[in-house]
């Protein structure tokens, strides 16, 4: 039919430019919150283009389904608004005709959003916390850059090198500031390095350098000269890395490892390809306008109901986690409600229509002229 493949035309361009608006706000945001976390030295900034696109594949399924929402909606209203939807009804044709097509624009996007969230995400955020866990246990000399004061893991410790020597990270100039039971004390050496034992302890190792301990003038102020000095370096266990999320799980994983919390991550899962599906088709009724009024109230009452969904969607995410609703009884109700809602909607559309429908008004013209 020519009236659908014209809709679905509109409907891919509409998505495009949506999804394309989206994704580039989600994506600077991003990449100025993984900017800042790198300039805190939370992450190496090497690794900064990495984290993006793990951050992007963990936000898409969400920017998916708010993308083919608003696109259905953008399409309706503006039917409504060039009066198209006036002829469509004179025609005869009902609203439930603009599923058909609808459906064949969202359900790849579902597919899609499926596949994501159940395979692409999860993977997504596993290697996002591997990069995090992976810098975070790297040694305190490792993680400093040249030129920059950075502060320990045990934060009683505060680093300065001047430059890097080599790929043996061989640092040059470096300036300790250490605070521990004896008290303030400053070391400054011409070279340093981060040196393993036999038994796996790291300790850094400062060669050619000056320590001074204590407050000067008091008659407790010591200074020394070193040849070779060595401090045990502070790591964090390597045990937190060994317990992984369950948002990071495999889908798998989440089956074979039954708790409350893989439970609340499966219905996650589960709930984004549902949520999209019900919002494509709630758009269709949702996308009413007064062609004499505006159109952004739909645009915000979309926004709204997109966030309500999502925010009840975590509500009983949480309830599952929590125990207070077994998974059997906590994935489906909310879906139910708002296929009920759906359909009511339907049903008022359609009753409403059918009242200005050109049949309805000749025969209302005729029982008046009948009285008369």
């Amino acid at each position: 039919m020519i009236f659908h493949r014209a809709l679905r035309r509109e409907l891919v361009s509409s998505a495009g430019a949506t999804f394309t608006v989206l994704f580039s706000i989600l994506l600077t945001w991003t990449l100025v919150t993984i900017l800042g976390r790198a300039a805190g030295g939370k992450v190496a900034s090497s690794d900064v283009i990495a984290l993006l696109a793990f951050a992007a594949l963990n936000y898409l399924p969400t920017v998916l389904v708010f993308t083919s929402f608003i696109s259905v909606l953008m399409v309706i209203t503006r039917t409504y608004k060039d009066s198209e939807m006036v002829v469509w009804f004179a025609s005869g044709l009902s609203l439930t005709r603009f599923v058909r097509p609808v459906l064949t624009f969202g359900l790849p996007i579902v597919l899609l959003t499926g596949l994501l969230s159940f395979y692409a995400t999860p993977w997504a955020r596993g290697k996002s916390t591997e990069y995090v866990e992976r810098f975070a246990k790297r040694e305190d000399l490792q993680k400093v850059s040249p030129g920059q004061f950075k502060e320990s893991a045990s934060a009683n410790r505060i680093f300065f090198v001047e430059g890097v020597a080599g790929t043996n990270a061989v640092v040059r100039n470096v300036f300790v500031n250490q605070v521990d039971a004896k008290g303030t004390s400053v070391i400054v050496a011409s070279e340093g390095v981060v040196d393993v034992t036999p038994s796996g302890d790291r300790f850094l190792v400062l060669k050619n350098g000056r320590r001074y301990q204590g407050k000067p003038g008091d008659a407790d102020f010591q200074s020394m000269e070193f040849e070779r000095y060595s401090m045990r370096v502070t790591q964090q266990s390597s045990e937190t890395g060994d317990a992984k999320d369950a948002n990071s799980m495999t889908t798998a994983a989440l089956l074979a490892d039954w708790n409350g919390f893989t439970k609340a991550e499966l219905m996650w899962r589960m709930s984004l390809p549902i949520t999209c599906l019900l919002l494509i088709l709630v758009a269709i009724p949702l996308g009413f306008a007064n062609p004499r009024a505006g159109s952004a109230i739909n645009l915000i009452i979309a926004v709204l109901v997109f966030f309500t969904y999502n925010n009840l969607t975590k509500v009983f995410e949480a309830s599952i986690k929590q125990g207070k609703f077994t998974f059997a009884m906590g994935w489906w109700p909310l879906h139910l409600a708002a296929l009920v809602a759906v359909l009511a909607m339907f049903a008022w559309r359609l009753n409403v229509n059918h009242r200005y429908h050109p049949r309805a008004l000749w025969a209302a013209f005729k029982r008046g002229g009948a009285r008369k």
